[in-house]
Protein backbone atom coordinates (compact mmCIF):
# COMPACT_ATOMS: atom_id res chain seq x y z
CA UNK A 1 0.00 0.00 0.00
CA UNK A 2 2.72 2.53 0.79
CA UNK A 3 4.22 1.94 -2.63
CA UNK A 4 0.86 2.71 -4.22
CA UNK A 5 0.76 5.97 -2.21
CA UNK A 6 4.21 6.95 -3.42
CA UNK A 7 3.31 6.15 -7.03
CA UNK A 8 0.16 8.25 -6.77
CA UNK A 9 2.07 11.21 -5.35
CA UNK A 10 4.72 10.96 -8.07
CA UNK A 11 2.08 10.80 -10.80
CA UNK A 12 0.29 13.83 -9.38
CA UNK A 13 3.56 15.73 -9.10
CA UNK A 14 4.38 15.01 -12.72
CA UNK A 15 0.95 16.18 -13.79
CA UNK A 16 1.35 19.40 -11.83
CA UNK A 17 4.80 20.09 -13.25
CA UNK A 18 3.48 19.59 -16.77
CA UNK A 19 0.48 21.81 -16.08
CA UNK A 20 0.15 25.18 -17.65
CA UNK A 21 0.73 28.45 -15.82
CA UNK A 22 -2.30 30.64 -16.35
CA UNK A 23 -1.94 34.36 -16.88
CA UNK A 24 0.25 36.28 -19.32
CA UNK A 25 3.90 35.41 -19.90
CA UNK A 26 5.88 38.53 -19.10
CA UNK A 27 7.33 40.68 -21.89
CA UNK A 28 9.30 43.78 -20.97
CA UNK A 29 7.21 46.91 -21.68
CA UNK A 30 8.35 48.95 -24.64
CA UNK A 31 9.98 52.30 -23.91
CA UNK A 32 11.22 55.12 -26.14
CA UNK A 33 14.99 54.93 -26.69
CA UNK A 34 16.88 57.45 -28.81
CA UNK A 35 19.79 56.29 -31.01
CA UNK A 36 22.08 58.90 -29.45
CA UNK A 37 22.11 61.65 -26.87
CA UNK A 38 21.14 65.02 -28.31
CA UNK A 39 23.49 67.02 -26.07
CA UNK A 40 26.44 64.75 -26.79
CA UNK A 41 26.00 65.59 -30.46
CA UNK A 42 25.66 69.30 -29.66
CA UNK A 43 28.99 69.16 -27.85
CA UNK A 44 30.74 67.94 -30.98
CA UNK A 45 29.03 70.54 -33.14
CA UNK A 46 30.35 73.30 -30.90
CA UNK A 47 33.90 72.01 -30.91
CA UNK A 48 33.83 70.37 -27.48
CA UNK A 49 34.46 66.62 -27.65
CA UNK A 50 34.22 64.49 -24.53
CA UNK A 51 37.04 62.07 -23.78
CA UNK A 52 36.34 58.51 -24.91
CA UNK A 53 38.88 56.12 -23.31
CA UNK A 54 37.23 53.11 -21.66
CA UNK A 55 39.05 53.62 -18.38
CA UNK A 56 36.89 56.71 -17.75
CA UNK A 57 33.63 54.81 -18.06
CA UNK A 58 31.76 54.64 -14.73
CA UNK A 59 32.51 51.38 -12.95
CA UNK A 60 32.05 50.08 -9.44
CA UNK A 61 34.46 52.60 -7.90
CA UNK A 62 33.44 55.38 -10.27
CA UNK A 63 34.69 58.12 -7.93
CA UNK A 64 38.28 56.99 -8.60
CA UNK A 65 38.22 59.01 -11.85
CA UNK A 66 38.56 62.15 -9.72
CA UNK A 67 41.95 60.90 -8.46
CA UNK A 68 41.35 62.10 -4.90
CA UNK A 69 42.65 59.75 -2.14
CA UNK A 70 40.59 61.44 0.57
CA UNK A 71 37.40 61.00 -1.45
CA UNK A 72 38.29 57.37 -2.16
CA UNK A 73 38.64 56.68 1.55
CA UNK A 74 35.31 58.29 2.39
CA UNK A 75 33.44 56.50 -0.40
CA UNK A 76 34.71 53.13 0.80
CA UNK A 77 32.88 53.73 4.10
CA UNK A 78 29.49 54.49 2.58
CA UNK A 79 28.48 50.91 1.72
CA UNK A 80 29.49 49.75 5.22
CA UNK A 81 28.30 52.52 7.51
CA UNK A 82 25.53 54.46 5.75
CA UNK A 83 22.23 53.65 7.43
CA UNK A 84 20.04 54.30 4.37
CA UNK A 85 22.12 51.72 2.50
CA UNK A 86 21.86 49.35 5.46
CA UNK A 87 18.07 49.71 5.46
CA UNK A 88 17.87 49.04 1.72
CA UNK A 89 20.10 45.98 2.15
CA UNK A 90 17.81 44.65 4.89
CA UNK A 91 14.77 45.19 2.63
CA UNK A 92 16.51 43.19 -0.10
CA UNK A 93 17.24 40.32 2.31
CA UNK A 94 13.60 40.37 3.37
CA UNK A 95 12.47 40.15 -0.27
CA UNK A 96 14.87 37.25 -0.91
CA UNK A 97 13.43 35.42 2.09
CA UNK A 98 9.94 35.85 0.62
CA UNK A 99 11.13 34.22 -2.63
CA UNK A 100 12.35 31.20 -0.66
CA UNK A 101 9.06 31.07 1.23
CA UNK A 102 7.04 31.07 -2.01
CA UNK A 103 9.31 28.45 -3.58
CA UNK A 104 8.75 26.14 -0.59
CA UNK A 105 5.05 25.93 -1.53
CA UNK A 106 6.00 23.78 -4.53
CA UNK A 107 6.97 20.92 -2.20
CA UNK A 108 4.85 18.81 0.16
CA UNK A 109 4.47 19.65 3.83
CA UNK A 110 5.56 16.68 5.94
CA UNK A 111 4.75 16.31 9.62
CA UNK A 112 5.39 13.75 12.31
CA UNK A 113 2.75 12.99 14.94
CA UNK A 114 2.82 10.72 17.92
CA UNK A 115 0.97 10.17 21.17
CA UNK A 116 -0.53 7.80 23.61
CA UNK A 117 -3.82 7.39 25.46
CA UNK A 118 -5.02 5.35 28.40
CA UNK A 119 -8.71 4.76 28.85
CA UNK A 120 -11.10 2.55 30.76
CA UNK A 121 -14.70 2.03 31.91
CA UNK A 122 -16.67 1.11 35.03
CA UNK A 123 -18.28 -2.26 35.73
CA UNK A 124 -20.90 -3.22 33.23
CA UNK A 125 -19.48 -0.90 30.61
CA UNK A 126 -19.46 -2.23 27.10
CA UNK A 127 -16.09 -0.77 26.37
CA UNK A 128 -14.52 2.49 25.26
CA UNK A 129 -13.84 3.53 21.68
CA UNK A 130 -10.52 5.36 21.17
CA UNK A 131 -9.58 6.86 17.82
CA UNK A 132 -5.86 6.81 16.99
CA UNK A 133 -4.11 8.12 13.84
CA UNK A 134 -6.24 6.46 11.17
CA UNK A 135 -7.30 3.38 13.19
CA UNK A 136 -9.80 2.65 15.99
CA UNK A 137 -9.07 0.64 19.15
CA UNK A 138 -11.85 -0.66 21.37
CA UNK A 139 -10.97 -1.32 24.97
CA UNK A 140 -12.64 -4.03 26.96
CA UNK A 141 -15.27 -2.99 29.45
CA UNK A 142 -14.52 -2.84 33.10
CA UNK A 143 -10.79 -2.35 32.61
CA UNK A 144 -8.29 0.10 31.17
CA UNK A 145 -6.11 -0.03 28.13
CA UNK A 146 -3.20 1.97 26.68
CA UNK A 147 -2.87 2.89 23.03
CA UNK A 148 0.28 4.27 21.40
CA UNK A 149 0.53 5.74 17.92
CA UNK A 150 3.08 7.37 15.60
CA UNK A 151 2.61 8.50 12.01
CA UNK A 152 4.22 10.52 9.24
CA UNK A 153 1.82 12.59 7.18
CA UNK A 154 2.20 14.68 4.06
CA UNK A 155 0.02 17.29 2.41
CA UNK A 156 0.67 18.85 -0.96
CA UNK A 157 -1.25 21.34 -3.05
CA UNK A 158 -0.51 20.49 -6.67
CA UNK A 159 0.35 23.55 -8.75
CA UNK A 160 -1.73 22.41 -11.70
CA UNK A 161 -2.58 25.93 -12.91
CA UNK A 162 0.74 27.58 -12.12
CA UNK A 163 -0.58 29.85 -9.37
CA UNK A 164 2.34 29.01 -7.07
CA UNK A 165 4.85 29.42 -9.88
CA UNK A 166 3.37 32.82 -10.67
CA UNK A 167 3.66 33.68 -6.98
CA UNK A 168 7.34 32.79 -7.14
CA UNK A 169 7.75 34.97 -10.24
CA UNK A 170 6.02 37.80 -8.41
CA UNK A 171 8.27 37.44 -5.36
CA UNK A 172 11.38 37.10 -7.52
CA UNK A 173 10.51 40.27 -9.44
CA UNK A 174 9.96 42.15 -6.19
CA UNK A 175 13.28 40.86 -4.83
CA UNK A 176 15.12 41.99 -7.94
CA UNK A 177 13.43 45.38 -7.62
CA UNK A 178 14.65 45.53 -4.02
CA UNK A 179 18.15 44.67 -5.22
CA UNK A 180 17.94 47.57 -7.66
CA UNK A 181 16.62 49.81 -4.88
CA UNK A 182 19.67 48.84 -2.84
CA UNK A 183 21.94 49.78 -5.73
CA UNK A 184 20.07 53.07 -6.15
CA UNK A 185 20.40 53.86 -2.44
CA UNK A 186 24.10 53.07 -2.52
CA UNK A 187 24.63 55.16 -5.66
CA UNK A 188 22.64 58.06 -4.21
CA UNK A 189 24.68 58.03 -1.01
CA UNK A 190 27.94 57.84 -2.96
CA UNK A 191 26.95 60.69 -5.26
CA UNK A 192 25.71 62.85 -2.38
CA UNK A 193 28.97 62.25 -0.53
CA UNK A 194 31.03 63.21 -3.57
CA UNK A 195 28.97 66.36 -4.13
CA UNK A 196 29.25 67.39 -0.47
CA UNK A 197 32.97 66.67 -0.51
CA UNK A 198 33.56 68.88 -3.55
CA UNK A 199 31.38 71.60 -2.05
CA UNK A 200 33.48 71.44 1.10
CA UNK A 201 36.72 71.65 -0.88
CA UNK A 202 35.53 74.61 -2.94
CA UNK A 203 34.45 76.27 0.30
CA UNK A 204 37.99 75.72 1.59
CA UNK A 205 39.30 77.38 -1.56
CA UNK A 206 37.01 80.35 -1.03
CA UNK A 207 38.05 80.60 2.63
CA UNK A 208 41.70 80.61 1.61
CA UNK A 209 40.94 83.19 -1.08
CA UNK A 210 39.08 85.47 1.33
CA UNK A 211 41.90 85.06 3.83
CA UNK A 212 44.35 86.38 1.25
CA UNK A 213 41.97 89.17 0.22
CA UNK A 214 41.41 90.14 3.85
CA UNK A 215 45.14 90.59 4.29
CA UNK A 216 45.17 92.75 1.17
CA UNK A 217 42.22 94.81 2.40
CA UNK A 218 43.96 95.33 5.73
CA UNK A 219 46.96 96.72 3.87
CA UNK A 220 44.65 98.91 1.77
CA UNK A 221 43.03 100.22 4.94
CA UNK A 222 46.43 101.07 6.35
CA UNK A 223 47.30 102.94 3.14
CA UNK A 224 44.04 104.91 3.28
CA UNK A 225 44.62 105.68 6.96
CA UNK A 226 48.17 106.90 6.29
CA UNK A 227 47.00 109.08 3.42
CA UNK A 228 44.24 110.53 5.59
CA UNK A 229 46.68 111.19 8.42
CA UNK A 230 48.95 112.94 5.92
CA UNK A 231 46.03 115.10 4.83
CA UNK A 232 46.10 113.96 1.23
CA UNK A 233 42.94 111.79 1.31
CA UNK A 234 39.47 112.32 2.79
CA UNK A 235 38.18 110.41 5.80
CA UNK A 236 35.63 108.72 3.51
CA UNK A 237 38.48 106.66 2.02
CA UNK A 238 39.18 105.21 5.45
CA UNK A 239 35.52 104.46 6.04
CA UNK A 240 35.19 102.77 2.66
CA UNK A 241 38.26 100.64 3.37
CA UNK A 242 36.88 99.67 6.79
CA UNK A 243 33.51 98.78 5.27
CA UNK A 244 35.12 96.65 2.59
CA UNK A 245 37.27 94.79 5.14
CA UNK A 246 34.35 94.16 7.51
CA UNK A 247 32.14 92.91 4.69
CA UNK A 248 34.81 90.46 3.57
CA UNK A 249 35.34 89.23 7.12
CA UNK A 250 31.58 88.65 7.40
CA UNK A 251 31.67 86.60 4.18
CA UNK A 252 34.51 84.60 5.69
CA UNK A 253 32.43 83.82 8.78
CA UNK A 254 29.51 82.76 6.57
CA UNK A 255 31.76 80.41 4.60
CA UNK A 256 32.99 78.85 7.84
CA UNK A 257 29.39 78.05 8.73
CA UNK A 258 28.79 76.49 5.30
CA UNK A 259 31.92 74.38 5.60
CA UNK A 260 30.80 73.06 8.97
CA UNK A 261 27.44 72.05 7.46
CA UNK A 262 29.14 70.15 4.62
CA UNK A 263 31.45 68.42 7.10
CA UNK A 264 28.48 67.39 9.25
CA UNK A 265 26.65 66.02 6.19
CA UNK A 266 29.68 63.94 5.21
CA UNK A 267 29.92 62.58 8.75
CA UNK A 268 26.33 61.31 8.63
CA UNK A 269 26.84 59.79 5.17
CA UNK A 270 29.77 57.70 6.43
CA UNK A 271 27.87 56.69 9.56
CA UNK A 272 29.50 58.92 12.16
CA UNK A 273 28.25 61.64 14.46
CA UNK A 274 29.38 65.15 13.46
CA UNK A 275 31.14 65.48 16.82
CA UNK A 276 33.44 62.53 16.11
CA UNK A 277 34.27 63.41 12.50
CA UNK A 278 36.53 66.08 11.03
CA UNK A 279 38.02 66.68 7.62
CA UNK A 280 41.00 69.01 7.60
CA UNK A 281 41.53 71.56 4.88
CA UNK A 282 44.05 70.51 2.26
CA UNK A 283 46.09 73.48 0.95
CA UNK A 284 47.54 71.30 -1.83
CA UNK A 285 44.13 70.16 -3.10
CA UNK A 286 43.38 71.00 -6.69
CA UNK A 287 40.22 70.34 -8.64
CA UNK A 288 40.32 67.50 -11.17
CA UNK A 289 37.35 67.37 -13.53
CA UNK A 290 37.28 64.24 -15.70
CA UNK A 291 35.15 64.01 -18.82
CA UNK A 292 32.54 61.27 -18.43
CA UNK A 293 31.58 59.54 -21.71
CA UNK A 294 27.82 59.09 -21.94
CA UNK A 295 27.87 55.96 -24.08
CA UNK A 296 24.87 54.70 -26.05
CA UNK A 297 21.37 55.55 -24.75
CA UNK A 298 20.20 51.93 -24.90
CA UNK A 299 22.77 50.95 -22.25
CA UNK A 300 20.99 53.26 -19.81
CA UNK A 301 18.21 50.67 -19.48
CA UNK A 302 20.72 48.26 -17.94
CA UNK A 303 22.84 50.77 -16.03
CA UNK A 304 20.26 52.80 -14.10
CA UNK A 305 19.07 50.99 -10.96
CA UNK A 306 15.82 52.96 -10.84
CA UNK A 307 14.98 51.83 -14.38
CA UNK A 308 15.78 48.24 -13.46
CA UNK A 309 13.64 48.50 -10.32
CA UNK A 310 10.69 49.87 -12.29
CA UNK A 311 11.03 47.12 -14.91
CA UNK A 312 11.22 44.38 -12.28
CA UNK A 313 8.12 45.75 -10.56
CA UNK A 314 6.33 45.53 -13.89
CA UNK A 315 7.42 41.88 -14.10
CA UNK A 316 6.14 41.23 -10.59
CA UNK A 317 2.82 42.89 -11.45
CA UNK A 318 2.49 40.73 -14.57
CA UNK A 319 3.04 37.58 -12.50
CA UNK A 320 0.38 38.76 -10.08
CA UNK A 321 -2.18 38.55 -12.87
CA UNK A 322 -1.46 34.83 -13.12
CA UNK A 323 -1.77 34.39 -9.37
CA UNK A 324 -5.23 35.96 -9.37
CA UNK A 325 -6.30 34.16 -12.57
CA UNK A 326 -5.51 30.78 -10.98
CA UNK A 327 -8.38 31.38 -8.55
CA UNK A 328 -10.80 30.67 -11.44
CA UNK A 329 -9.70 27.02 -11.47
CA UNK A 330 -10.10 24.21 -8.93
CA UNK A 331 -7.35 23.50 -6.44
CA UNK A 332 -6.10 19.93 -5.94
CA UNK A 333 -4.72 18.85 -2.57
CA UNK A 334 -3.13 15.44 -1.98
CA UNK A 335 -2.74 13.97 1.49
CA UNK A 336 -1.19 10.81 2.79
CA UNK A 337 -0.01 9.27 6.05
CA UNK A 338 1.73 6.16 7.21
CA UNK A 339 2.19 5.08 10.81
CA UNK A 340 1.65 2.59 13.58
CA UNK A 341 -0.85 2.05 16.39
CA UNK A 342 -0.50 -0.52 19.15
CA UNK A 343 -1.63 -1.22 22.70
CA UNK A 344 1.92 -1.94 23.86
CA UNK A 345 4.81 0.47 23.35
CA UNK A 346 7.21 -2.36 22.55
CA UNK A 347 5.05 -3.51 19.65
CA UNK A 348 4.41 0.00 18.22
CA UNK A 349 6.61 -0.42 15.16
CA UNK A 350 5.72 -4.00 14.33
CA UNK A 351 4.51 -4.62 10.78
CA UNK A 352 1.16 -5.88 12.02
CA UNK A 353 0.38 -2.56 13.73
CA UNK A 354 0.91 -0.35 10.67
CA UNK A 355 -1.84 1.93 9.43
CA UNK A 356 -1.96 4.13 6.32
CA UNK A 357 -4.21 6.43 4.40
CA UNK A 358 -4.08 8.66 1.37
CA UNK A 359 -6.54 10.79 -0.47
CA UNK A 360 -7.17 13.75 -2.68
CA UNK A 361 -9.50 16.70 -2.45
CA UNK A 362 -10.64 19.19 -5.04
CA UNK A 363 -12.04 22.60 -4.18
CA UNK A 364 -13.69 25.03 -6.56
CA UNK A 365 -15.34 28.33 -5.76
CA UNK A 366 -18.76 28.38 -7.39
CA UNK A 367 -19.91 31.85 -6.43
CA UNK A 368 -18.03 34.79 -4.93
CA UNK A 369 -20.12 37.70 -6.24
CA UNK A 370 -17.41 38.73 -8.74
CA UNK A 371 -14.56 38.96 -6.22
CA UNK A 372 -12.18 36.87 -8.34
CA UNK A 373 -12.99 38.85 -11.48
CA UNK A 374 -12.35 42.07 -9.54
CA UNK A 375 -8.99 40.82 -8.29
CA UNK A 376 -7.91 39.85 -11.82
CA UNK A 377 -9.01 43.24 -13.14
CA UNK A 378 -7.15 44.95 -10.32
CA UNK A 379 -4.01 42.96 -11.07
CA UNK A 380 -4.19 43.93 -14.76
CA UNK A 381 -4.62 47.59 -13.80
CA UNK A 382 -1.65 47.32 -11.42
CA UNK A 383 0.44 45.96 -14.28
CA UNK A 384 -0.63 48.80 -16.59
CA UNK A 385 0.35 51.23 -13.86
CA UNK A 386 3.75 49.58 -13.37
CA UNK A 387 4.39 49.56 -17.12
CA UNK A 388 3.53 53.28 -17.37
CA UNK A 389 5.79 54.05 -14.41
CA UNK A 390 8.59 52.10 -16.10
CA UNK A 391 8.24 54.17 -19.29
CA UNK A 392 8.11 57.39 -17.29
CA UNK A 393 11.24 56.36 -15.38
CA UNK A 394 13.04 55.74 -18.69
CA UNK A 395 11.99 59.15 -20.03
CA UNK A 396 13.05 60.90 -16.83
CA UNK A 397 16.40 59.12 -16.96
CA UNK A 398 17.08 60.29 -20.51
CA UNK A 399 16.13 63.82 -19.49
CA UNK A 400 18.50 63.61 -16.54
CA UNK A 401 21.41 62.53 -18.74
CA UNK A 402 20.67 65.19 -21.35
CA UNK A 403 20.49 67.87 -18.65
CA UNK A 404 23.84 66.87 -17.19
CA UNK A 405 25.49 66.66 -20.63
CA UNK A 406 24.23 70.15 -21.43
CA UNK A 407 25.47 71.46 -18.08
CA UNK A 408 28.82 69.75 -18.54
CA UNK A 409 29.27 71.32 -21.96
CA UNK A 410 28.21 74.79 -20.82
CA UNK A 411 30.35 74.72 -17.68
CA UNK A 412 33.42 73.70 -19.66
CA UNK A 413 33.05 76.82 -21.82
CA UNK A 414 32.07 78.99 -18.85
CA UNK A 415 35.08 77.89 -16.82
CA UNK A 416 37.54 79.15 -19.44
CA UNK A 417 35.75 82.48 -19.71
CA UNK A 418 35.61 82.84 -15.92
CA UNK A 419 39.34 82.18 -15.72
CA UNK A 420 40.04 84.90 -18.25
CA UNK A 421 37.74 87.31 -16.39
CA UNK A 422 39.42 86.56 -13.04
CA UNK A 423 42.92 87.13 -14.47
CA UNK A 424 41.91 90.42 -16.09
CA UNK A 425 40.07 91.75 -13.03
CA UNK A 426 43.02 90.85 -10.80
CA UNK A 427 45.43 92.80 -12.96
CA UNK A 428 42.98 95.74 -13.12
CA UNK A 429 42.66 95.83 -9.31
CA UNK A 430 46.43 95.93 -8.92
CA UNK A 431 46.74 98.77 -11.45
CA UNK A 432 44.00 100.87 -9.79
CA UNK A 433 45.56 100.41 -6.34
CA UNK A 434 48.92 101.59 -7.66
CA UNK A 435 47.22 104.61 -9.24
CA UNK A 436 45.57 105.42 -5.90
CA UNK A 437 48.92 105.29 -4.16
CA UNK A 438 50.10 107.92 -6.64
CA UNK A 439 47.02 110.04 -6.08
CA UNK A 440 45.70 109.59 -9.60
CA UNK A 441 42.30 108.06 -8.72
CA UNK A 442 39.86 108.15 -5.84
CA UNK A 443 39.62 105.29 -3.36
CA UNK A 444 36.14 104.52 -4.66
CA UNK A 445 37.82 103.22 -7.81
CA UNK A 446 40.03 100.97 -5.73
CA UNK A 447 37.07 99.52 -3.85
CA UNK A 448 35.19 98.91 -7.08
CA UNK A 449 38.16 97.22 -8.78
CA UNK A 450 38.93 95.03 -5.78
CA UNK A 451 35.29 94.01 -5.35
CA UNK A 452 35.13 93.07 -9.04
CA UNK A 453 38.33 91.02 -8.76
CA UNK A 454 37.09 89.19 -5.65
CA UNK A 455 33.75 88.40 -7.25
CA UNK A 456 35.47 87.09 -10.38
CA UNK A 457 37.84 84.87 -8.43
CA UNK A 458 35.07 83.47 -6.22
CA UNK A 459 32.92 82.82 -9.27
CA UNK A 460 35.81 80.93 -10.87
CA UNK A 461 36.10 78.72 -7.78
CA UNK A 462 32.36 78.09 -7.79
CA UNK A 463 32.37 77.24 -11.49
CA UNK A 464 35.20 74.78 -10.94
CA UNK A 465 33.22 73.09 -8.17
CA UNK A 466 30.09 73.10 -10.34
CA UNK A 467 31.99 71.19 -13.04
CA UNK A 468 32.92 68.54 -10.50
CA UNK A 469 29.44 68.18 -9.04
CA UNK A 470 28.02 68.06 -12.57
CA UNK A 471 30.42 65.24 -13.40
CA UNK A 472 29.17 63.43 -10.29
CA UNK A 473 25.56 64.06 -11.32
CA UNK A 474 26.27 62.71 -14.80
CA UNK A 475 27.77 59.53 -13.37
CA UNK A 476 24.68 59.14 -11.20
CA UNK A 477 22.41 59.83 -14.18
CA UNK A 478 24.24 57.13 -16.13
CA UNK A 479 23.71 54.63 -13.32
CA UNK A 480 27.16 54.53 -11.77
CA UNK A 481 28.79 51.12 -12.09
CA UNK A 482 25.71 48.98 -11.47
CA UNK A 483 24.21 46.67 -14.06
CA UNK A 484 20.83 44.97 -13.91
CA UNK A 485 20.90 41.24 -13.03
CA UNK A 486 18.13 40.18 -15.43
Amino acid sequence: MPNRLVRSLIASAAAALCGCAVGPDYVRPTAPVAPRYKEAGAAKEQGWTPAQPADLAPRGDWWAVFDDPALNGLEARVAISNQNVAAAEAAYRQAEALVREQRAALLPTVDLTGGGTRSGGGSGSGGTVVSSGGGTVVTSGGGSKSTYRAAVGASWEADVWGGIRRSIENARGSAQASEADLAAARLSAQATLAADYFDLRQTDLQIALLGQVTNGYQRALKIAQNRFNAGIAPHSDVLQAQSQLASTQADLADLSSSRAAFEHAIAVLVGETPESFSLAADPSWSAATPEIPAGVPSTLLQRRPDIAAAERRAAAASARIGVETAAWFPSLTLTGSYGFSASELGKLFAASTSIWSYGASVAQTLFDAGATRARVSGARAAYDQAAAQYRQTVLAAFQDVEDQLAAQRALAAEHELRRQAADASERAATMVLNQYKEGQVAYTDVVTAQATALTARRTLVQTTAARQTTAVALVQALGGGWKAPF
